[in-house]
């Protein structure tokens, strides 16, 4: 813990914030003009790194090192553009959640892209020309191409700021930023400012990418992992605001560095790894902040837009018809063991569904009828995986006894998130409920001692009466029937119209009596339970469980799931679990680009079907049921 240590450690810092603020700066600039969460960011930054790779392999003898590097950002920028004029412009007009689950599917079909095309090896670059090696700091070495990258980050920011301040276009997209419905009643053509800046925005994302070739290998898992830290440095700086981007990327880098200088250190005779809090101190710093400033720390609060969105119909209680046909699928799915017999691949597939069914439906009962987005609801599925599986193995606790306290965990952790979460809204929310379950990844990827650490916990099994047949199977429907059966009656209850109340119109359901932020985080704990009673089953059918099931793409998972079946919808996380799952395996198992055609089924569901499967049959049936009406 020398004084030349952290000197270099802190540098090191410097070097990283730049590279995390190029990518970071063009989220930034999309979010603030476009209002898109654009999940497809991290694959233009992992596109900037693969394209300089081979440009610089191929032309970098004829035209040099650097041109053939800095073509690799020119060529995302088209292609950022294409996709925003193919894609994007298409779907302004769906909600914004639809929007993040197109540009989820663009994540899937760009990395098996990538994988077509350089294969799944790490590929790892040339050394930059004349950078090849390092300086002498107070007797440490220090790269040289890092003292590069420390420089990058300000001209960088320096030329934003003189595009945005100094140009007419800049103008219009500082305009955008703080009104674009007025921008666009003033005779801007908006679809191309639009455009321009979600090139700009590719732009910089592949720049980030191909500067960090000569610094480490280009890998096909860096789309996630890159666009988890720029979502964090836009939350904490502001959305919107590149100086905040800059200001965030710096702190957070630089706890990072002091964290990796402090090491193994004893504290009150404890030994505490700060090394390790490099995992999770910019999910720390990021609930810290949103809890503290909800719009960031150089942000402002976002205007309501001016555009209502389409009014949701109110629910209303099946018909006699849909009760039929329910408790029908539901004596097929008995029955089906009997017919394709009891250790068919359709009862283990069919178990997975009536797990995810039950894990898309809880997130539903607080993402539509409650209004609270939620990137983390993998927390409390993990949750109360986890506390099955501690349960088994530590204090070898009985099957039922099991099920019982499990989803108690997971509602607990509801309990504490949902406390803070409940008093933020929008995006502000979103990513809080984000950092909590990532926070929650980290604890159980690290604590070796208890939860396994990133091996995880084996031996989950249930007892002998459920490994017979199909035992497990009717089991696992029966407890996820009733779940969702629950979770349809609490929402016809007085508890759920006051949730559609609170969410329609805090201020009206406040004024009326109804506690608002008691009734939605009421929500929250009931969403958690069944999520975590979903995570037990889930523990239960695999017979092991990893940190896995916390991280981010688990969120994801439930979040298509329920926009691929119909957030406005009952039935939407249940149709959409059943499609999800089933495209997913039936994909999976047919090519090795399964991802690619998972995305583009996803893409076209969205472009044709922007209400969700079910949202879609209801809406023909309707329809159907007028025109028999006018005839």
């Amino acid at each position: 813990m020398s004084f030349s240590g952290l000197l270099v450690q802190l540098l090191n810092g410097l070097a990283s914030a730049s590279s995390l603020f190029l990518v970071s700066a063009g989220l930034s600039l999309i979010f603030g003009v476009m209002r898109i969460v654009n999940f497809a960011h991290g694959s233009f930054f992992m596109l900037g790194i693969y394209l300089a790779y081979s440009l610089v392999e191929r032309l970098g003898g004829a035209i040099g090192f650097w041109p053939a590097l800095l073509l690799a950002p020119l060529a995302t920028a088209a292609l950022g553009a294409l996709v925003e004029v193919l894609l994007l412009r298409r779907i302004y007009r769906a909600p914004e959640l639809f929007q993040l689950l197109a540009t989820f599917a663009l994540v899937l079909v760009i990395k098996d892209a990538v994988l077509w095309l350089w294969g799944p090896e790490e590929l790892l670059g040339p050394r930059a020309p004349g950078l090849e090696g390092a300086v002498e700091l107070l007797g440490r070495s220090f790269p040289a191409y890092d003292l590069l990258l420390i420089a990058v980050g300000p001209l960088v920011l320096a030329l934003l700021t003189l595009l945005l301040t100094r140009t007419r276009w800049g103008t219009l997209v500082r305009a955008a930023t703080q009104d674009r419905e007025m921008l666009g009643a003033l005779g801007v053509n908006q679809a191309w400012l639009f455009t321009g800046v979600f090139a700009l925005g590719a732009l910089l994302a592949g720049l980030g990418g191909a500067l960090q070739l000569p610094r480490e290998p280009a890998s096909l898992e860096l789309d996630m992992l890159t666009i988890g830290a720029a979502f964090v440095v836009v939350v904490v700086g502001g959305m919107g605001s590149l100086p905040g981007a800059f200001v965030a990327a710096l702190v957070i880098a630089e706890l990072k560095a002091v964290c990796v200088w402090l090491g193994v250190q004893e504290v009150a005779g404890v030994e505490l790894s700060f090394s390790k809090l490099t995992l999770v101190v910019e999910f720390v710093v990021m609930a810290g902040v949103l809890i503290w400033r909800p719009w960031g720390l150089m942000g402002r609060a976002q205007a309501a837009a001016r555009t209502p969105g389409e009014p949701e119909r109110p629910l209303r209680p099946a018909g006699r018809a849909a009760t039929v046909a329910w408790c029908a699928l539901l004596a097929m799915l008995v029955l089906l063991p009997f017919a394709a017999g009891q250790h068919s691949y359709a009862a283990v597939l069919l178990t997975d569904v009536c797990i995810a069914a039950l894990f898309a439906a809880s997130l539903h009962f607080i993402l539509g009828p409650g209004g609270m987005h939620s990137f983390g609801h993998a927390a409390y599925f993990g949750l109360g995986a986890y506390g099955a599986a501690l349960l088994v193995r530590w204090v070898d606790a009985p099957f039922g006894v099991v099920l019982m306290l499990a989803p108690l965990l997971a509602a607990a952790g509801a309990l504490l998130f949902g406390w803070f979460c409940v008093r933020l809204s929008g995006v502000s929310l979103t990513m809080l409920t984000l950092a909590f379950a990532q926070i929650t990844w980290a604890i159980a990827f690290q604590w070796d001692g208890l939860t396994g650490g990133s091996n995880g916990l084996t031996g989950v099994w249930p007892p002998e009466l459920f490994t017979q047949g199909a035992a497990f199977y009717w089991l696992v429907l029966a407890v996820c029937a009733a779940g969702l059966y629950v979770l349809r009656r609490m929402l016809f209850a007085p508890f759920g119209w006051s949730l559609r109340a609170a969410r329609d119109s805090g201020a009206r359901a406040q004024a009326i009596g109804i506690d608002v932020r008691g009734t939605q985080w009421a929500a929250f704990v009931v969403a958690g339970l069944f999520a975590g009673l979903a995570g037990a089953l889930a523990a239960y059918s695999k017979g092991s469980i990893a940190p896995d099931v916390l991280w981010v793409t688990k969120s994801v998972d439930a979040l298509v799931m329920v926009l691929l079946g119909g957030m406005q919808t009952l039935a939407g996380p249940i149709v959409g679990a059943g499609a999800f799952t089933w495209l997913h395996d039936s994909v999976a198992r047919s090519t090795e680009y399964w991802r690619a055609l998972l995305g583009g089924v996803m893409l076209l569901l969205v472009l044709l079907f922007p209400q969700g499967i079910s949202g879609f049959a209801q809406a023909w049936q309707a329809r159907t049921a007028h025109k028999k009406g006018a005839i």
